[in-house]
């Protein structure tokens, strides 16, 4: 696979306030896959496009490893040194560049290319969003879907009346079966939470009903509930099973194992200060923000490694939900509009050339007939 990383830093004073940003793109159609920012401190601004080329090798790693690689960069310096035509000799860019070269040396190959400052604009974007998000006390998070200039002239947007000119990458999400904590509305997260009896029999039912569906591959978060979950669809489906450890619940901190009337009492001010700001962690936890960085690159690696395949996804209820957000380009307090019962499924289109379509949210009627009949 051919992969685009764009890369770019910036240093307001030289040294001074600084940030950079990467973008990888597939460079067939163009599609941003992923997107990472950050501020920096104070440094120069080389140290921010060295750190902006680190930050964008590593996330096409994560992507695909054994792709083949163009660096674009509006960084004289660091394409000519990166190439081997100039020598490095600056202290503090020769550790940068030690470790940008081991980054690089994982691919099938790197091609580095200057590019004029115009043509970068996404990746000065980020870098610019990093820094003006340090200036006003925060951490840069990524936008609810990428906000990209527009598509080059070989991928085509899609609308809702239109026809896709290509087959999208189709992902199931299958909300893990019924827990002790589940039952009881209680803060569920990297707690190793196993199913109920009912909960297994929910995730055979989820697997029934997902048989002839064409389903590829299954991929699940990490924690023991999922993972039971993805082993009893496996077994209707006789497809292979992977984890993929970004899928896992959020991390509630101090709050697990307590319901929502417990928390509203124990931690009143902290509780209102995180439904107000998806930047706010409960106590020793993990903010909705950073949440939604790592499921966002859960889903560039998706994208990637089954793309145009159909597949499940065991997970929770935060990171559907986010793909969910994520896929409807919707803000932060959908999270909060959105509600997922145990063991339902939600499906995803994801078109290289256009936005995502949600064909169904909450689908239970795979758990009714079980539900009639009093098993759960």
């Amino acid at each position: 696979m051919k992969l685009i990383v764009e890369a770019d830093g910036g240093s307001r004073g030289n040294p001074g306030p600084a940030g950079y940003g990467s973008v990888v793109r597939d460079a067939l159609t163009g599609q941003v896959l992923a997107e990472r920012a950050e501020s920096l401190g104070v440094v120069t601004n080389n140290v921010a496009e060295y750190r902006g080329l680190i930050a964008g090798l590593e996330a096409a790693a994560e992507l695909t490893p054994d792709a083949d690689l163009e660096v674009r960069m509006d960084s004289k310096l660091v394409v000519e040194q990166m190439s081997g035509r100039w020598k490095i000799k600056h202290p503090d860019m020769k550790p940068l560049a030690l470790q940008a070269q081991r980054l690089a040396s994982r691919f099938r190959s790197v091609r580095y290319t200057w590019i004029p400052r115009e043509r970068n604009k996404h990746a000065d974007r980020l870098a610019n969003e990093a820094m003006d998000a340090a200036a006003e006390g925060r951490i840069w998070a990524p936008p609810a879907a990428a906000e990209d200039e527009p598509d080059p002239p070989t991928a085509t947007a899609t609308t809702g009346w239109g026809p896709p000119t290509t087959d999208p990458t189709r992902t199931l999400l299958l909300r893990h079966g019924e827990t002790p904590y589940s039952g009881e509305r209680r803060f569920a997260g990297v707690g190793d939470i196993p199913l109920t009896d009912t909960g297994l029999a929910q995730a055979r039912a989820a697997g029934e009903a997902l048989a002839g569906r064409g389903v590829e591959a299954i991929v699940t978060s990490p924690l023991k509930r999922t993972r039971q979950t993805a082993q009893e669809v496996a077994q209707v489906l006789d497809v292979p099973v992977r984890v993929e450890d970004d899928l896992r619940e959020t991390d509630f901190g101090d709050w697990e194992g307590y319901t929502f009337a417990e928390v509203r009492e124990r931690w009143p001010a902290e509780l209102d200060a995180w439904l107000a700001d998806p930047s706010v962690a409960p106590p020793y936890g993990e903010s909705f923000a950073a949440t939604l960085k790592r499921v966002q690159t859960a889903r560039d690696k998706l994208l990637v490694r089954f793309r145009k395949q159909k597949i499940l996804v065991v997970s929770h209820v935060t990171p559907i939900k986010t793909l969910l957000r994520l896929a409807l380009d919707a803000p932060p307090s959908a999270l909060y509009r959105m509600h997922l019962d145990v063991g339902s499924l939600s499906v995803v289109d994801w078109y290289a050339d256009g936005p995502a379509v949600v064909r169904s949210l909450n689908d239970t009627h795979h758990l009714r007939e079980g539900a009639e009949a009093g098993f759960w």
